[in-house]
């Protein structure tokens, strides 16, 4: 099982193979910068949240809480943490691509200066994910409410982008077919899946659970997608990526998390294909039009056309509309005239014979999106 590969420093412009399932160490922006443009498909961020901690925090029974205190997440000012969050996403913003989306989790303590960002800079606000925490650290002070969530902003590179993926089908039916709403249950990062130190504590004193990462990828990444993670700590981002059959590229300066992390990832087994196949539904499938039946020789001028009980007879002409007499129009327009509805599915509504049988001509669009399949691989 090969290592994961780690660059120090990046020359301009890299081509694919020099990026690709790599950890860059080094500051987020400047390796941001020397990545291709338009090269990813999605990033998570886990920036730091900026805690502000006043001293050491204790348990009731005196205990010290072993809380965010690094150095990496301490800025001197909100102004100066607005600065960084305007230079990394103005970085990541240029390796997305136009159809990408980004997804950035945060604490009250940052996500809505983190979101007023992202707005000024162009992004466009999909949903914002409350992630609901079954064991959440208590609020040992006492003097406000248990932080039990964390929020995750989900938006695409610009308001003109409309094809990013969202595998809504596969989404519903691993829901128990109801729609999946934007608030998920997760326990924090425990047990086995913690990484542990030299001295038996948190590696890492943010990392994220493998399920809420598994969830994102499966919500808006595709099987060979590239998922960048600029901030990538631990690794989860990567394992999680590989085992999905994603592609990954992480950002970190620490070479603690970096080694834990490249053996993380390393140990990961990645799932079959087939078992990462995604359900998809009509909308997701290439649109094909009457016409192309035509062209592709499935079905001539002159062909009949009959609706599942024969009331109705139409013929198909060679513009791709089909007409009966001097009524002619597309099969959606003609099949809706026929039965005085507003609208109709033309697809389903008409048939064609068969070895005296009838067929839906759905058929035939199924055989021509195959065919675009094939040609598209």
């Amino acid at each position: 099982m090969s290592a994961v590969r780690r660059i120090e420093q990046l020359a301009p412009q890299p081509k694919k193979a020099e990026w690709l399932d790599t950890i860059i160490k080094g500051d987020c922006v400047a390796a941001l910068e020397r990545l291709p443009e338009k090269s990813v498909d999605v990033i998570f961020a886990d920036p730091p949240y900026n805690l502000q901690l006043d001293g050491t925090l204790h348990r009731p029974d005196q205990s010290r809480v072993d809380a965010v205190d690094d150095a990496w997440d301490q800025f001197d000012s909100f102004a100066a943490y607005d600065a960084f969050t305007r230079a990394w996403m103005l970085a990541a913003r240029r390796v997305l691509k136009p159809n990408g989306t980004i997804w950035v989790i945060g604490s009250y303590h940052n996500i809505f200066r983190v979101g007023s960002v992202m707005q000024d800079l162009g992004y466009w606000l999909l949903n914002d994910i409350v992630w609901r925490k079954t064991n959440p650290m208590p609020n040992f002070r006492g003097r406000r409410f248990q932080n039990a969530h964390e929020t995750m902003i989900w938006a695409s590179r610009d308001k003109a982008s409309k094809s990013y993926t969202f595998n809504y089908e596969a989404l519903k039916a691993a829901n128990d077919d109801l729609q999946m709403r934007s608030d998920w249950l997760f326990p924090l990062c425990t047990g086995k899946e913690r990484l542990k130190n030299e001295d038996g504590g948190k590696l890492h004193p943010t990392q994220k659970p493998e399920a809420l990462l598994a969830r994102i990828m499966m919500a808006s990444t595709k099987p060979g997608d590239v998922v960048l993670d600029p901030f990538f700590g631990s690794g989860t981002t990567g394992a999680v990526a590989k085992r999905l059959g994603r592609h990954f590229v992480g950002i970190d300066r620490e070479e603690t998390y970096i080694a834990a992390a490249a053996e993380r990832i390393a140990a990961v087994e990645p799932l079959d294909d087939i078992d990462l196949a995604l359900m998809q539904g009509k909308r997701a499938e290439p649109r094909v039009a009457f016409g192309s039946l035509i062209e592709a020789g499935l079905m001539k001028p002159g062909t009949l056309l009959f609706d599942a009980k024969r009331r109705w007879t139409a013929n198909v002409r060679a513009d791709g509309t089909i007409a009966i007499g001097d009524d002619a129009g597309s099969i959606h327009r003609v099949g809706a005239r026929v039965q005085g509805l507003e609208a109709c599915n033309g697809w389903t509504f008409w048939h064609f014979e068969e070895a005296g049988s009838l067929k839906p001509i759905d058929e035939l669009r199924a055989t021509v999106r195959k065919g675009m399949q094939v040609a598209a691989a």
